[in-house]
């Protein structure tokens, strides 16, 4: 898929979703959808509304007004474009991450230049689907980061592994010791600082400083970077697109 440049900023109309009867996965799923084309925030309720274990509550035509929404509603799933006016969607997302942490980010985007994937990524993005997706691929999207699991385009995910894998070529990274591993697996199904000290009886305070330390001898700045330099490691399975 062509990437649109940054010089073109009409978006792909995205595909249609299929008239499918589903039954609910789970909890109902709130939704705030932010995109600065009204059209294609019409056409992405829609492929949502489709399942009916999702609902979009709210919607934001700009990121100041996704970050106040966010804010105000406290949603589930934070659905953001990229690029939008008054603050890009890497910006509402180190806002969400620092202020809902409870909120998952699956950024929806026409972009798929590495400078966008890896800056969302690294802000704390839970994955990152192109709007040219078939409908069903951005339903489980929203379903996979509500369960704390990664969702990253195929396409996408090739090219960052491939940058990743690239660092490799100047040697190894420090081995991780049994325990940072532990919490790397943990952390690779979407489990909280909370939830991985419970299941290792240990702090949330120490699962911290395993972290810093997997982010540090993996050369990541992110969780879900952390994740997908395991998976080009072998230290994982591939969790790029858990279901």
């Amino acid at each position: 898929m062509k990437a649109h440049r940054a010089g073109h900023k009409t978006a792909k109309t995205p595909k249609k979703a299929k008239a499918a009867k589903e039954t609910p996965r789970g909890p109902l799923i709130r939704v705030v959808l932010a995109d600065d084309h009204a059209v294609v925030r019409a056409g992405i309720r829609k492929i949502l509304e489709t399942a009916t274990d999702i609902r979009v509550i709210a919607e934001a035509g700009d990121g100041a007004q996704a970050i106040e929404t966010i804010a105000a509603a406290s949603p589930d799933v934070a659905v953001l474009d990229v690029r939008m006016p008054k603050a890009s969607g890497i910006d509402v997302t180190r806002w969400v991450r620092e202020n809902s942490p409870s909120t998952a980010v699956l950024i929806l985007s026409a972009y798929d230049e590495d400078p966008y994937v890896l800056a969302v990524l690294q802000a704390g993005a839970n994955g990152y689907v192109l709007k040219n997706a078939d409908a069903e691929d951005i339903v489980q999207a929203v379903r996979s980061v509500h369960a704390g699991k990664s969702a990253v385009d195929p396409e996408i995910a090739r090219k960052v592994l491939g940058r990743v894998s690239g660092a490799d070529a100047a040697g190894q990274p420090e081995e991780l010791t049994d325990r940072e591993q532990e919490v790397l697996a943990l952390v690779a199904k979407g489990h909280t600082n909370k939830a991985i000290g419970s299941a290792l009886q240990i702090s949330p305070r120490t699962v911290q400083g395993h972290l810093a330390k997997i982010f540090d001898k993996l050369q990541a700045e992110s969780r879900t970077e952390a994740v997908m330099r395991g998976v080009s490691l072998g230290l994982l399975p591939d969790t790029l697109r858990g279901a």
